[in-house]
């Protein structure tokens, strides 16, 4: 089975994403196209790029881009679990894309976009460049949550709804669609 990496890319203290995550998460084990796997990368941790050459030689100094290398090339398919920061993407998610190159290549992109009244679409929009810089597919399709905070229960954890879950049903159909197209790219 392909596998889906939900990557979780707010690290701040207070994120709401990493319980929005879990809420995409149990939807794409329940879908059942894809091998769903957490990656928080608050917990990965990466400083602020390090490596002192270029990623596409594949010549990673530092344990933690070893580390990071591996986890990224387990993956088929991505669903990024992000907000907007300032119009843009959180710096960590930057990073994580940065210190890698072959590991992303032609793998589909989706995303999980939350916020206030944009819903975290501008951040996605942001982001599509450095993805497809990458060689990756980004999706058009998407679960898009303005007012999220309004979405919380008070055991802050992420309720959803109907029309969350029927865009995540879509965005997994896509995502399973495109890994399997693309992972012929990559053999």
């Amino acid at each position: 089975m392909l596998r889906l990496h939900v990557v979780v890319t707010s690290t701040r203290p207070g994120r709401v994403g990493l319980s929005v995550a879990q809420w995409f998460l149990e939807r794409a084990k329940r879908h059942g196209k894809l091998d769903p796997e957490l990656v928080d990368l608050k917990e990965v941790n990466l400083p602020a790029l390090d490596e002192p050459k270029h990623p596409r030689f594949k010549q990673y100094e530092h344990e933690h881009t070893k580390k990071w290398s591996a986890k990224v090339s387990e993956a088929d398919a991505f669903a990024f679990v992000t907000p907007e920061y300032n119009y843009s993407c959180p710096p960590a998610l930057l990073n994580a894309f940065d210190y890698l190159y072959e590991e992303w290549t032609y793998k589909p992109a989706g995303f999980v976009s939350y916020g206030s009244v944009s819903g975290g679409t501008r951040s996605v929009q942001m982001i599509k460049p450095t993805v497809t810089a990458l060689k990756m597919m980004p999706l058009p399709e998407g679960v898009v949550i303005p007012w999220v905070s309004k979405l919380m229960d008070e055991h802050h954890a992420f309720q959803g709804g109907e029309a969350f879950d029927k865009a995540a049903v879509v965005m997994l159909d896509e995502l399973a669609r495109w890994a399997g197209a693309l992972k012929t790219l990559r053999t």
